[in-house]
């Protein structure tokens, strides 16, 4: 059990997109710019700010993204749906290693973070 007077870290679970403060979000571009736990980021090529500690699933939730992968069978969009890590289903590319869970990877400084088509290894399984 978590002591309560531990600071709570948003990891893209169910509070997700709205968070603590409103339909903003921890990761939205509102209540992040000027703060000074505020971490820059590229997703598919667009700058994103996130709060520290935050999950990558997080702050793409914050910023309306709820899709950035696409299945190997039929290219269907994927985004976070366990939230925890068990199901694989919010998989991207982390600096150019694929298959990194986004609900789990805390998102960085400076990351770059692109969608994952299908398993992220191009031919190979193909």
């Amino acid at each position: 059990m978590r002591n309560r007077s531990e600071p709570s870290v948003d990891t893209g679970g169910a509070r997700g997109a709205r968070g603590a403060r409103g339909a903003g979000g921890a990761g939205g571009a509102e209540g992040v710019e000027g703060d000074a736990d505020v971490v820059r980021f590229a997703f598919d090529g667009r700058a994103l700010a996130a709060r520290r500690g935050q999950s990558i699933a997080g702050a793409l939730w914050g910023h309306g993204i709820v899709a950035w992968r696409t299945t190997r069978g039929g290219g269907r969009p994927r985004g976070a749906f366990c939230g925890m890590g068990v199901c694989f289903d919010c998989l991207v590319v982390v600096n150019g290693v694929p298959g990194q869970r986004a609900c789990l990877v805390r998102v960085s400084e400076g990351d770059a973070v692109t969608s994952q088509e299908g398993h992220g290894h191009g031919a190979l399984g193909s």
